[in-house]
């Protein structure tokens, strides 16, 4: 892959991410405040590890199969925006102490890690984005799998790197609210997390033809 273009790459991904925080960043940052930043690593490894499968799923056509199935998208779309309502509502909910992780530590890392996972594969426009983002940058006159590889991990890189500077701020935030902060901030990033997932089904589809 050229080096120019392999920067204009990490350059689209830059402006990609200087958005405001998305569902899995809002997740990220309720459980380091809930939680702390070490064990909000497992929300994020389960984030992660939902981009490779989207990344996997992209890179091998699933892309346009979900274009062109209406009815597998709207199966997708539908349960996503039910378990980011469900997640909201359990954010908003929350209280103080969170028993659950630290009672069972094994228990807590498999549910962080799969609150991670399901919320960052909820969305399932991130297929079709991988599907229509790689080829920009891709040399078809070069081997392909390697590209892709490169494309992908560098990815991985960068969000790995955003959601913890996610976390790393919640929990900055957190200090400087004090006490007040939890409840706050959780009932913040529930309602922000129930907001985007009535926008996102809003958003009409229509398959290619």
């Amino acid at each position: 892959m050229p080096l120019e273009s392999y920067l204009i790459y990490l350059a689209a991904v830059a402006v990609f991410f200087a958005t405001p925080p998305d569902t899995s960043q809002l997740l990220i940052i309720s459980n380091s405040i809930r939680h702390g930043l070490r064990k909000s690593v497992y929300t994020i490894a389960g984030d992660l590890s939902a981009n490779c499968l989207q990344m996997t799923g992209a890179a091998f056509g699933l892309a346009a199969i979900i274009a062109t199935s209406g009815s597998a998208f709207i199966w997708i779309k539908w349960l996503g925006v039910a378990y980011l309502i469900w997640i909201g509502v359990q954010l908003i909910r929350s209280k103080e102490q969170s028993t659950n992780v630290d009672a069972n530590p094994s228990d807590g890392r498999f549910r962080l890690f799969r609150q991670g996972f399901v919320t960052s594969m909820a969305n399932p426009f991130a297929v079709v984005f991988f599907g229509a983002l790689f080829p920009q940058f891709i040399d078809p006159s070069a081997a392909v799998l390697p590209q892709l590889f490169i494309l992908g991990i560098t990815y991985i890189i960068v969000d790995g790197a955003i959601l913890l500077l996610w976390g790393w701020t919640g929990i900055r935030a957190a200090a400087a609210l004090k006490r007040f902060s939890f409840d706050l901030v959780n009932k913040v990033c529930g309602s922000l997390m129930i907001a985007a997932a009535l926008l996102l089904a809003s958003k009409d589809f229509e398959p290619v033809r």
